[in-house]
């Protein structure tokens, strides 16, 4: 069931039951020295569907990963440089935190820092890495600032204090990284006082929401904005002046699908905005095709690429060009630089355009100037 749900099993080496097999024969170092170990995009496919309910994705493969780091083995490059990047900086770029507020000069309207507030916030927002410092997705972040401004949300961000959530460091095996993460992000979680968490990451929300609590025994407040918004329709709705006249497609990302159920919330999000038309892929909700950028698999493109010879975002852009939509929707940082991407590599530039459902909303909202139209 592993190998046959698992989107990229044909290039593996060894499928994941195969590799269960061989280490239960005491043949470890042939598994370690494998490509299998690097294909994995954290997609959850073989979790959701294992029917013994074995823990592959949050167990076997980081702990792959974690041996083959500690027997010596060499990384690929990129990978190495973005763990390395995050033990030094809290983001996997490689950034100065003092430049992780630099996307809001775009913003159009104040994005207050909960340190500077010094009293409790009604949201505090975790911009997370991706969003902060990508250009694509710093323009998602804008966009958040406004929606949540224009609806009058009390909320504040972290700023430079902000660290990785490192849900994407733990997949990849360092389970040490993880931990100083956690251990740095429960303290400023602590230090301030606020009603919920949200977050536009969905894979940020899959650590908060079921693996920090593990490690901490302790629950957190968190929603990912798809949640947020979607529960505060009566706000936002009357903000949604603008017609946006096209047929939209949504991809379900792993995290907030197969791993959380959140299907109908970004979708209400979408029907919300005058003008679309909601058309559905092939493969969605639970069967929905991964990214491929989950659990380290942004930085081991070049890996997946000279074993299988395309990347998942390749397949998934056809997917939504078979739709005849004009626009594919995404909820998740990662997505919109992966997609966008892909269009290009495939010869497909310009013939539908990658957005996340925030700068939909935006757009609908008339707040990119800064404030409503």
């Amino acid at each position: 069931m592993c190998g046959g749900s698992c989107p990229l099993a044909f290039a593996m080496e060894y499928t994941p039951r195969h590799s269960i097999y061989l280490l239960k024969e005491g043949l470890l170092d042939q598994v370690l020295k494998s490509n299998t170990l690097w294909l994995c995009v954290s997609c959850y496919n073989c979790t959701s569907r294992c029917p013994s309910g074995l823990k592959i994705t949050d167990v076997l493969f980081p702990a792959l990963r974690d041996a083959a780091m500690s027997a010596g083995h060499t990384l690929p490059a990129e990978f190495k440089k973005a763990l390395d990047n995050t033990y030094r900086y809290g983001n996997s770029f490689g950034e100065a935190p003092r430049k992780r507020m630099d996307w809001a000069r775009g913003a159009g309207v104040p994005v207050p820092i909960i340190s500077q507030l010094k009293r409790p916030v009604e949201a505090l927002w975790l911009v997370e890495c991706y969003p902060a410092y990508h250009p694509r997705n710093q323009l998602q972040a804008q966009a958040m600032a406004r929606v949540l401004h224009s609806m009058g949300v009390d909320f504040a961000v972290l700023g430079p204090e902000e660290r990785c959530v490192g849900d994407c460091e733990r997949l990849s095996g360092e389970a040490g990284l993880f931990e100083s993460l956690v251990e740095k992000n429960i303290a400023l979680f602590d230090k301030y006082e606020y009603d919920e968490i949200v977050t536009a990451d969905p894979h940020a929300f899959n650590s908060l929401t079921r693996i920090y609590p593990d490690a901490t025994g302790r629950q957190f407040p968190v929603r990912h904005y798809v949640e947020f918004l979607a529960a505060r329709m009566d706000a936002l709705r009357p903000l949604l002046g603008n017609r946006i006249e096209a047929r939209v497609t949504y991809h379900d990302n792993c995290c907030l699908g197969r791993m959380s159920g959140l299907y109908e919330s970004p979708r209400e999000l979408l029907r919300a905005i005058p003008g679309i038309s909601l058309v559905e892929m092939p493969f969605t909700r639970e069967n929905a095709l991964c990214c491929g950028g989950g659990g380290g698999g942004m930085w081991l493109d070049t890996v997946i690429w000279q074993a299988a010879h395309e990347r998942l975002s390749d397949r998934r852009v056809a997917h939504a060009l078979s739709t005849g939509a004009d626009i594919l929707a995404v909820s998740c940082p990662f997505e919109a630089s992966r997609f966008e991407d892909a269009l290009k590599s495939t010869g497909n530039e310009g013939k539908i355009v990658v957005k996340d459902i925030v700068e939909l909303l935006d757009e609908s909202a008339g707040t990119r100037g800064g404030m409503p139209a």
